[in-house]
């Protein structure tokens, strides 16, 4: 008998449940319940695969993809389109967000065979696994498209069962070729050199020529970059905001057709002020199906409000404008309210749809508010937010502001405290209304490496807003992650729900939790989250370093064997595990004074230098890192009188000293402090060794390039060094 078996609980009313019952991942038991005979990815659907001679149906995707509910309301739950895939294959289900070595690789293949790639993605593998088709959402049954008809999914079921059965010495060739194309893609050293044959020498001018190319692709109307689907591409403009810098203190000189901060400006307010934007909660949706950031993919997920948060963080530092500052608490107090657990782990998602309606949690009717609210407040939310009885989705309204404030405060004869009152009092009316919603559903597994993003977010902004209930958090994180995703052996774990952590962690667990342990280290300078990050990339290198082809892979030394080892290089929705430690390891070298980080970094960083000029917003987080590789680091250490203390009236000097640092973005920097008489902490930080107090008042050490500024006591003294 199939192991989608027949329940008949009086507890449970399904009529089927298959093996993936037993998962953790929120996505994968979505599907516990389908007619189709589904395995997890594992020893045993390989194995069943192979002595069964069956080909491999490969079904990936994840629980706040909307497309991914479709399919599988349209086919998987279909007990005739089950029968098929129960007959001819063996069904594998993965979540790409537990298993993102599996989604790389196969996701590579189908890009090769289709020239494109999304999800849903549905790939048909040799029994060992090599792909030989694929592709991506098929609907239940032929469906024309213009000129074009997608074949129905049991048509491709058919086609596909009786081409492996009839001509499998071509599907073997096939499936060689595409095999060997993953493996040479993979495995191909990382060596970029000019036309003359001479490695490339990272430089200013290649930074410049990189913002300059992102200009060129600037949509100067509505900010971002390119046409709809608009992402917010928001490496590429941590990026811009570090040339911004050089171009200050002259450093970069070349014009580009918009300065890097018309485009920052332009495209974070477009953003906060767009439908992208949730207006009424807080936090960002996915992407924006239109130019105009107005019409948003409703999902929300953890790495884009980790990103975004700390983007608007950074211009904050930059522009000083309170707008990026609304921003950054409304975005981590959405995140504090809707994504944390109470363990501290933050979720991962929610989904766009809500009971069965996408959008239908966010939207609002002409109707709805007049109700909700009197008529002069109703008048100005809705002039404000553009709320019309004909709607501009679906014939209801999402929030978004077309004006400023100050236009509709003049049309309405009030001033803009006035109008800022009333709006005020509207938000916590309809907040309060949209509470009692049905709430589209939250995928509450704990991804260490989307954790280790939100973690950095929440300790630069306790820091730099001076925010000690951001740093709890920030705190409380860490020392869940630390305690919970780990093996018995010490091996960081990728994912934790329901009280299981489980599966090896990737290159981008450990690279995106060192870095945001090193923001919280700066942020709170305890010395143990220091040493577990230096931990944690020591274990890195070990696991993952790929000596000879330059870099890092994706997966461990101890990972199980599959079609290739990917190496990711490109950053896409988040950064590459790569990218991310390439400046993990340039920090840690300038704390610790060890050479051989500097220089592992470097050789990858230069070796893929000129790529990343060439494709900018593809390596905006290498890019990132190749300017903390190429520019002096400001290595500042403060000596006081001891453990930094709340309210303690000793360390008041210690704590003017560390305030004008935070008043500043200073990128190319790290930050570290000790009392005079506390050794351990200059022993895990040789930045901090020999280092005593000048006229017995706390001392800052600023140090560049391997040359050490003479100690100062007094604030502008600091300040005038940091920012030489």
């Amino acid at each position: 008998m199939s192991d989608t078996q027949q329940t008949h609980t009086s507890e449970d009313a399904y009529q089927h449940t298959n093996r993936l019952i037993h998962e953790t991942s929120p996505y994968l038991l979505q599907h516990a319940h389908n007619p189709v005979d589904w395995y997890p990815w594992g020893e045993e659907a390989l194995h069943k695969a192979q002595q069964e001679d069956k080909p491999i149906l490969l079904s990936v995707g994840y629980s706040a993809c909307h497309w991914c509910h479709v399919m599988e309301r349209e086919s998987f739950e279909n007990e005739q389109i089950a029968a098929l895939m129960n007959q001819h294959f063996i069904s594998i289900k993965v979540d790409r967000e537990e298993r993102p070595d599996i989604d790389s690789i196969y996701m590579q293949a189908v890009q090769a065979i289709t020239h494109q790639g999304g999800w849903p993605m549905t790939v048909f593998l040799m029994p060992d696994g090599r792909p030989f088709y694929g592709g991506t959402y098929f609907p239940p049954a032929d469906r024309r498209y213009g000129r074009q008809v997608m074949p129905g999914f049991p048509r491709v079921l058919l086609n596909i069962a009786t081409v492996y059965e009839q001509e499998r010495e071509q599907v073997e060739e096939q499936a060689n070729q595409i095999a060997q194309y993953l493996r040479d893609s993979s495995g191909a050293p990382l060596r970029v050199q000019n036309v003359a044959g001479a490695a490339v020498a990272p430089s200013y001018s290649m930074l410049g020529a990189a913002s300059r190319k992102l200009a060129t692709d600037f949509d100067a109307q509505h900010g971002g970059f390119g046409s709809a689907p608009k992402f917010p591409n928001t490496m590429a403009l941590e990026f811009l905001l570090r040339v911004h810098q050089h171009r200050q203190r002259g450093e970069i000189s070349e014009q580009a057709l918009f300065s890097e901060m018309e485009i920052v400006d332009s495209t974070l307010q477009h953003m906060a002020y767009g439908g992208i934007y949730d207006q009424l909660g807080g936090g960002f949706h996915r992407y924006s199906v239109d130019a105009e950031w107005l019409v948003p993919h409703f999902e929300k997920m953890l790495y884009d409000n980790a990103l975004l948060s700390r983007l608007y963080l950074h211009a904050y530092l930059v522009a000083v404008d309170p707008l990026y500052e609304r921003i950054v608490t409304e975005t981590l107090d959405y995140v504090v309210r809707e994504m944390t657990s109470p363990e501290g782990g933050f979720y991962s998602t929610q989904d766009a749809d809500s009971e069965g309606e996408e959008g239908k949690f966010f939207l609002w009717t002409a109707q709805e508010i007049r109700q909700l609210l009197d008529p002069h407040d109703a008048d100005l939310f809705m002039a404000y937010y553009d709320v019309t009885p004909r709607g501009n989705f679906e014939g209801k309204n999402i929030l978004y502001v077309p004006r400023p404030i100050d236009e509709i405060a003049t049309e309405a004869e009030l001033s803009v405290g006035e109008v800022q009152e009333s709006l005020k009092l509207s938000h916590k009316v309809l907040f309060k209304t949209r509470e009692m919603r049905v709430k589209p559903a939250r995928d509450e597994k704990v991804l260490t490496a989307w954790n280790g993003l939100m973690l950095r977010s929440f300790a630069e902004a306790g820091r730099y807003l001076n925010r000690p209930d951001y740093l709890q958090v920030a705190v409380n994180n860490a020392t869940f992650l630390l305690n919970k995703l780990r093996a018995e052996n010490g091996r960081l774990l990728r994912t934790y729900k329901d009280g299981r952590a489980r599966l090896n962690g990737y290159l981008e667990d450990y690279a995106f939790l060192a870095d945001g342990l090193l923001a919280l280290y700066e942020a709170t300078f305890e010395t143990r989250w220091f040493v577990e990050a230096r931990k944690l990339l020591d274990e890195a290198i070990t696991l993952f370093a790929s000596d000879q082809q330059g870099g890092f892979f994706d997966t461990g030394s101890d990972h199980e064997a599959l079609v290739s080892r990917p190496r990711d290089i490109m950053d896409n929705a988040t950064p590459a595990g790569n990218s991310v430690a390439g400046e993990v390891l340039l920090k840690l070298a300038a704390f610790t004074g060890e050479e051989s980080y500097r220089q592992r970094a470097d050789e990858y960083l230069q070796a893929i230098a000129e790529m990343a000029v060439q494709h900018p917003q593809s390596f905006g987080r290498v890019l990132c890192s190749l300017d903390f590789a190429i520019s002096p680091v400001k290595e500042i250490a403060i000596i006081g009188h001891g453990k930094l203390e709340p309210g303690n009236p000793k360390d008041a000097d210690t704590r003017i000293l560390v305030e004008r640092i935070n008043n500043h973005y200073l990128p190319n920097s790290v930050l570290a402090y000790s009392g005079v008489d506390e050794v351990k902490n200059a022993e895990a930080i040789a930045l901090l060794a020999d280092r005593p107090l000048k006229d017995g008042k706390a001392t800052a050490y600023v140090c560049q390039n391997f040359v050490c500024q003479a100690p100062v006591n007094m604030p502008e003294e600091l300040e005038q060094l940091v920012l030489a």
